[in-house]
């Protein structure tokens, strides 16, 4: 939940520093905005600027109205892809956190479907870019998207019309004159040799023409300021034999397959300036997944997500051992240069440096490694590849309860696009599928599915490469049984229990040859049929989330069999459910006793992630066996470290823990007192605000809380005591509030933590907006001097006007403040009613000018 995009998911890319020009493009895309125009299309030819001007609009856009805005790359995808690979695409770019068993579309159509206290549709634009390489599907997709969600407006980019009956078309043309000089310049100062003097703007002018002031050609040309003058660049765009463009394309629109020979040209343009072992690391890098663009206009890459491969990845895949090729410690060296000639894009972190080529460079790499080998050297390149993320996935799923745990997850959440890549190309190659099941299971291992945000599809990784190893001979039996049984945990944390259960029956039925035991296998949890760990931690899950205590020595029998394998962070995880289950389940010296335990070995392991769980185990122990005050601050403590970790799937538990802790805290003053005091009915309001919003989460995440057991259970006990204190109706409306809560903003959480105030939120919040006005609890008196204020006037001359004495209205401003629940003067305007506004006009009209003394 910590990862915050205003935006929405499938973020924009960074506003560019040197956008130039398109204000009447941007004024009409700004006019179909506002009239809810359903699908607006900017054509042109490739290059033209129709990414930055989509860029620019949307942040505009935002920046004035604060509608959601996703954005997706359709560019990641092949040539003719057809409707479902257009909407998989949608789910993997926009929908960034899912634990639901939803399908792709239902989730889609969730995520863009919004409305107000009133039901009335609200706007919500999606941002498709490059469309004409899967134009079919993607207008397919994009028409059953506007026909399903009233108030979607989808902005595409493309080199033709999507074809829909009621498309608005914005042709993007050449930059005017003016505006291809202003950018030469703004791009030669990122290149370190900016335009100086009439000489120079006139070399550039010259430039700018040649290349038909167009935009792509524009920041290539300005590009080779790095290595050539001005001159020498206008004399290899001279159109004679020795033209340096490589026979640009400067016609008309045209389609996908020569949009690919047109970026061929550019691509092979900057390729020529590089030498031989340049040319070749840029060749292999092509076998790591494309990154996104990490020019200065996008400020590297996808805002909140990582993206690119390590230096260490590169050299392992890419360098020769033998001595012959490309040597290991010359690796950093040719990326470097491969970055200055923009061929190589370059993400950094604080604390990391990646790198990636993009899509279409990507291409072009591959390209010319088959024309090297006849497709020999792409297969050792791949190998290596696959052999690589398999390795570092299985070492962190194997590694990572330690301190290490947070550099290992950051590495997953990083190399995400290349694991899959990896896993994509073990089901490609015959005789492969292990190693993708190797890294499926790994990652679950590792927890990754829980941070990344998606169950679903790491889940259905799982399934895809188990389901290759079928046609092994002979099959892993012991790492498929691990994988199955892994993932049904992962499908009992869904809450689809049917599935997690079949799972089950098929791992039983891999490692028990005993016909009976088999057939009996579920009847006495507590007697041990002789599963394997990964299997009895499956199983402990089920009952669990079944509401058996049972589960507990189920879950204990796991940890064990974990721990004499060798394997600390199975047996970690084993015994954070078995604490939970204890603490939900169990009696109360097991809840304590368990709970207290656990979280001492986590705290001493130095890995955060358990620790923070280990806090939220003993909140549940204390909660329901002990002292809900400590309970209270040990669970914030837990929700301040998970946001920090950006682990959604424990910050929701976190909240909804504290519903519990504060239901607890009713319970006891209700026996304590006897009556109600206004304490308590603070502890029941805040009940219902984190009720509502928790409700929001869960179907952002896609939670289904009603097939958690005992988690539904004891939210539903903490709802009921919080109605009960507060009736239905004011409980219903503190509910409806706290749904209005922003998740993208972590605002739930916040709340949780005591760091948001409803009454503290601005004017346009959703929360405020719903509520009735308060002008009508001021007094007749403080209702002038609230119009007054309202016009600009200071408290001095408001008091001069009313005749009143300065600390009279001083008064008078902090009452309408504290009334209105608002924290500036500025405020007050937007809360006057229609039949004040003329008082308001009227007063700033005879508005006293302040003295300026000298």
């Amino acid at each position: 939940m910590s990862a915050q995009r205003p935006l929405g998911g499938g973020s924009l890319p960074a506003a560019a520093s040197d956008f130039v020009g398109r204000e009447r493009e941007l004024e009409k895309i700004a006019t179909l905005f506002l009239s809810s125009t359903r699908l607006i299309t900017l054509i042109g030819s490739g290059g033209i600027g129709k990414t930055r001007l989509a860029t620019e609009a949307a942040h505009r856009y935002y920046k004035a109205r604060r509608v959601p805005i996703h954005w997706v790359r359709l560019a990641r995808l092949p040539a003719g892809s057809d409707t479902t690979a257009v909407e998989d695409e949608l789910a993997h770019s926009i929908i960034d956190v899912d634990f639901s068993n939803r399908s792709t579309w239902d989730a889609l159509i969730d995520t863009f479907t919004r409305s107000d206290g009133a039901s009335r549709n609200l706007q919500t634009i999606l941002v498709m870019d490059n469309c004409e390489h899967v134009l079919a599907g993607a207008g397919q997709a994009i028409a059953a998207l506007l026909d399903a969600v009233p108030g979607l407006t989808v902005l595409a980019t493309s080199r033709e019309a999507i074809g829909w009956v009621d498309e608005q078309l914005v042709p993007v043309p050449a930059l005017p004159r003016e505006q291809a000089l202003a950018f030469f310049r703004a791009r030669a100062e990122l290149s370190g040799h900016p335009i100086s003097g009439d000489g120079d703007a006139a070399l550039a002018g010259s430039i700018c023409w040649h290349v038909h002031n167009h935009p792509l050609y524009i920041r290539l040309a300005a590009a080779r300021l790095i290595r050539q003058p001005l001159p020498m660049i206008l004399r290899d765009l001279s159109g004679a034999d020795g033209d340096r463009r490589l026979r640009w394309s400067h016609g008309p629109r045209v389609g996908a397959d020569q949009r690919h020979w047109r970026i061929h040209d550019v691509i092979a343009w900057s390729y020529d300036l590089c030498q031989d072992n340049e040319r070749l690391l840029f060749e292999r890098m092509s076998v790591f997944a494309a990154g996104y663009d990490g020019n200065p206009d996008d400020e590297h890459g996808m805002p909140g997500r990582d993206v690119g491969a390590e230096l260490e990845a590169i050299e392992a895949v890419c360098a020769d051992d033998d001595g012959a090729g490309i040597a290991r410690d010359e690796i950093e060296g040719l990326l470097e240069r491969l970055v200055d000639q923009s061929l190589v894009t370059v993400h950094r972190t604080p604390n990391a440096v990646r790198y990636s080529l993009l899509e279409s460079l990507r291409v072009f790499a591959q390209q010319r490694v088959s024309e090297r080998s006849a497709g020999a050297e792409w297969e050792r390149l791949s190998g290596r590849h696959r052999r690589y993320y398999r390795d570092n996935a299985v070492r962190a799923g194997a590694d990572w309860f330690g301190p290490a745990e947070q550099d290992l997850l950051d590495w997953a959440r990083a190399a995400w696009d290349n694991l899959l890549t990896a896993m994509d190309s073990s089901l490609a190659t015959p005789g492969e599928s292990a190693i993708g099941l190797e890294i499926a299971t790994g990652l679950i291992a590792l927890r990754l599915p829980f941070f990344m945000g998606s169950l679903r599809e790491s889940r259905r990784w799982a399934m895809r490469t188990l389901e290759a190893t079928r046609t092994l001979d002979p099959q892993p039996v012991e790492l498929q049984t691990s994988s199955m049984a892994l993932t049904a945990w992962v499908t009992s944390c869904q809450g689809v229990h049917d599935d997690a259960a079949r799972m089950l029956d098929e791992c039983v039925a891999a490692c028990i040859t005993d016909a009976a035991v088999r057939s009996h296998w579920r009847d006495d949890p507590v007697a041990d049929p002789g599963l394997p760990a990964p299997v009895d931690f499956a199983w402990g899950t089920e009952l669990l989330f079944a509401d058996d205590p049972r589960s507990i020595v189920v879950l204990a029998r796991a940890r064990e069999r974990f721990r004499e394998y060798g394997d600390e962070g199975g047996a970690a995880m084993s015994e954070l459910f078995q604490a939970l289950a204890a603490g939900l389940l169990g009696t109360a010296s097991q809840a304590l006793q368990i709970a207290q335990g656990y979280l001492d070995r986590a705290t001493r392991s130095g890995a955060g992630w358990v620790q923070s769980w280990g806090e939220l185990a003993w909140a549940i122990a204390l909660t329901k066996h002990g002292d809900p005050h400590e309970a209270l601050a040990v669970g914030r403590t837990a929700l301040t470290s998970q946001l920090s970790m950006r682990d959604q799937w424990g910050a929701i538990w976190a909240v909804h823990i504290r519903m519990w802790t504060l239901a607890r805290l009713i319970a006891d003053a209700r026996v304590e007192h006897g009556t109600q005091p206004d304490s308590v009915l603070r502890l029941a309001s805040e009940i219902a605000n984190l009720a509502g919003g928790a409700r929001t989460v869960r179907r952002r995440l896609g939670v289904n809380i009603a097939n958690l057991g005992p988690f539904g259970t004891e939210t539903d006990k903490a709802i009921a005591t919080a109605r009960d204190m507060l009736g239905h109706t004011a409980f219903t409306a503190a509910e409806q509030e706290g749904s209005m809560l922003r998740p993208e903003f972590d605002e739930v959480a916040r709340l949780a933590l005591g760091t948001l105030s409803l009454n503290k939120l601005t004017l346009d919040h959703p929360v405020r907006q719903h509520r009735p006005s308060k002008w009508n609890e001021l007094s007749t008196a403080e209702r002038e001097v609230a119009v007054f204020a309202a016009a600009g006037w200071t408290n001095t001359a408001i008091a001069a006007a009313r005749g009143s004495s300065f600390k009279t209205v001083d008064a008078q401003i902090a009452s309408i403040f504290s009334k209105l629940m608002i924290n500036s003067r500025t405020d007050i305007i937007t809360l006057v009613p229609a039949d004040a506004r003329e008082k308001v006009a009227q007063a700033a009209a005879r508005r006293p000018q302040q003295r300026r003394y000298r």
